[in-house]
């Protein structure tokens, strides 16, 4: 399914910028007030995140939140 692909693919996009701060899981979900399993899930594509959980990973991860849709 499409969009089972896109979360996906907007999964790894987290998961690459948050490698390339050198920020585990544990430290962003900690910045953010959430848990890691939360990251994780969104990680996987486990989850369709809200516009506002969008914006506290961005903030989290020092970026803006268009860096997030930053996709190829």
């Amino acid at each position: 399914m499409e969009k089972d692909v896109e979360l996906k693919k907007l999964g790894l996009r987290i998961k690459e910028l948050r490698k390339m701060k050198n920020i585990t899981q544990e430290e962003l979900a900690h910045a953010i007030d959430k848990d890691q399993q939360s990251i994780q899930r969104l990680e996987t594509g486990k989850i369709n995140p809200s516009f506002l959980y969008l914006q506290q990973i961005a903030k989290g991860l020092n970026v803006p939140l268009s860096e997030i849709f930053d996709i190829p």
